[in-house]
């Protein structure tokens, strides 16, 4: 058992020694980028201390993650097909960095790394079981393995809860751009452009779309991939109505106003359902806090009456 004591902490350390090694050598790559940035500003005329520069040294610790994961996606060990749905699953939660699917690995195998390690330093004094104890480090480790694709999950949701939120508004105001004149390509662009403030998540979605419009002249293609970034079913709805209007030559505001008042109607019948669940959810409450409360100020004066006569 002792043996086996020592080969996991000679592994803690070698690990640890390959990750400082790691960060050393990625410190030293960014400070030579940084340096070169401020050499680049001083040449411009901008100076050496330009909000650019100060946002690249806050972004310092970012680089040398990236700068990790970059070199796990070089060296082979996650095949193409993953590193490809890692993307698809970062572009549908709306993160579009280049360095994004770097960040990701690399998130994980620190975390692999470092939870268990953590774990180890904080347990190993007190846990004396060793069948639990490894059960703990190993849960650590899947944790570190598992808890970036729970946050990424989470992330998307929400974010495509935001593009359904404001899907509404954006058929609106396409109706009203329709109705005065313009085509799908500039109403996408005035569309996206003035619900940024509101719904940013749409209109970000929507001013990409207008660009692909301007660079492929295939605009079902653009429409196709508005579908393929978000994964909605409702933003498929109104897909297949662009592109009926496109092939076909139907009124465009006419159509997007019954998809409109469709969509509205199917959110106010989802806060229906909702607002019927309420008593189900309320039943349990209720009788864990609210019942045993009456029942003690309705029948505690009885049962200490009871208790007074049996006394005498």
């Amino acid at each position: 058992m002792t043996g086996n004591l020592l080969l996991l902490r000679i592994a803690i350390v070698l690990c640890a020694v390959l990750f400082v090694g790691a960060l050393v050598m990625m410190r030293v790559l960014a400070r030579e980028k940084r340096i070169d940035a401020r050499l680049a500003a001083v040449r411009d005329g901008t100076g050496g201390n330009t909000p650019a520069t100060k946002r690249q040294a806050g972004h310092e610790a970012m680089q040398m993650v990236a700068g990790l994961g970059q070199g796990i996606l070089r060296s082979g060990v996650v095949s193409g097909q993953t590193v490809e749905a890692v993307q698809k699953n970062l572009i549908r939660a709306g993160i579009r960095d280049k360095n994004a699917v770097a960040i990701f690995i690399s998130a994980k195998i620190i975390l692999v790394i470092l939870l268990p390690a953590l774990l180890f330093l904080a347990i190993h004094n007190i846990v004396t079981i060793p069948m639990l104890r490894n059960a703990l480090l190993g849960g650590g480790a899947i944790g570190g393995l598992l808890g970036p694709d729970y946050l990424l999950a989470g992330i998307r949701k929400r974010y495509t809860h935001q593009i359904s939120a404001g899907l509404p508004d954006v058929l609106d105001m396409m109706v009203m751009c329709a109705e005065s004149g313009l085509s799908l390509e500039p109403a996408l662009l005035r569309v996206g452009q003035e619900i940024m403030p509101a719904h940013p998540a749409i209109g970000q979605e929507l001013l990409i779309t207008s660009n692909e419009f301007q660079i492929n002249p295939d605009s079902q293609f653009a429409l196709n991939n508005l579908i393929e970034r978000t994964g909605l079913v409702d933003i498929k709805r109104v897909v297949g109505t662009l592109v009926q209007t496109l092939q076909y030559g139907t009124p465009l505001a006419d159509a997007l106003r019954v998809l409109s008042a469709e969509m509205r109607q199917e959110i106010l019948t989802r806060f229906e359902a909702k607002a019927a669940k309420l008593p189900v959810f309320l039943t349990l409450p209720m009788m864990v806090f609210i019942l045993p409360t009456m029942f003690l100020i309705i029948g505690g004066p009885a049962i200490l009456q009871a208790v007074r006569l049996f006394k005498h």
